[in-house]
């Protein structure tokens, strides 16, 4: 059984500026454990329910691991219907008040990073990051105003992604205005997105669900792309915009390359 400090501060963690004080967030599910397991992540602590001890087997000595019951473990759930598993996990290069570890400019080069303008909601970022994922991506790069990567909803959302992928938080045009790399930008017009000569490296920009990109950002998108569509919606979700964006970014980078 868990004290009630214990649960007092797990739950405390359900909270951005907890999460952002102690530098630890919460995962949810044995699979996305097990990722973050494997992974560069430290795992903090692992609260399981006794069904889930064998799946414990040698885990580094570091980890500690408390068995709970249903009700420990519905006071420090995130979700409604609990895993029957919950981990702590310390955020990388957390200092006081930061979240997230520090942006180096030169590993941007050659390669495509998504950068996302003000994106709101967990579930489509948590998406983006899986789809990101599955295409090869290593980074993404968010505005200010994009919702937090270790909000438990984002989190849940990416299945184990967020294990592999780094999220980082700067002032985007500050970011954008002093990098060489070419700046394509998710627009309703611009060019043909099966069209576009991609090059090998870029700066990709999708923008929030309502607004689309700012229009500090529009001013500094060098190659506005578009997806072509033969309906009457008035736009795509940004989740299923990312996830075709990467496509054609993989497509055409295994595919042969055009420069620009």
């Amino acid at each position: 059984m868990l004290s009630k400090s214990q649960v007092g501060f797990i739950k405390s963690l359900h909270q951005k500026k907890y999460r952002k004080a102690h530098g630890i967030f919460i995962i949810e599910g044995i699979k996305s454990i097990s990722e973050f397991i494997r992974s560069s992540y430290q795992v903090h602590s692992i609260y399981y329910l006794p069904q889930f001890q064998s799946s414990l087997q040698k885990l580094p000595a570091n980890i500690k691991l408390f068995e709970v019951n249903n009700a420990d473990l519905d006071k420090i759930s995130t979700l409604q219907a609990p895993q029957g598993i919950l981990a702590l996990v310390h955020i990388p290069g957390h200092r006081e008040q930061e979240t997230v570890p520090d942006l180096d400019p030169s590993s941007l080069n050659g390669k495509f990073t998504l950068v996302l303008d003000g994106v709101q909601d967990p579930g489509n970022l948590g998406t983006i990051i899986r789809t990101a994922d599955w295409f090869g991506f290593d980074q993404i790069i968010c505005s200010a105003d994009t919702v937090e990567a270790y909000n438990p909803k984002v989190v849940q959302a990416t299945m184990g992604s967020l294990s592999r992928i780094r999220v980082h938080y700067c002032d985007l045009a500050r970011l954008i205005s002093s990098s060489k790399l070419p700046v394509f930008g998710a627009l309703l017009n611009g060019n043909n997105i099966y069209e576009t000569d991609w090059g090998h490296e870029g700066l990709v920009v999708l923008g929030s669900e309502g607004q689309g990109i700012s229009q500090e950002i529009i001013r500094l998108v060098g190659y506005p792309v578009t997806i072509p569509g033969a309906g009457a919606a008035e736009s795509l979700n940004v989740a299923v915009s990312g996830a075709i964006f990467c496509s054609e970014l993989y497509r055409n980078l295994h595919t042969g390359v055009r420069k620009l």
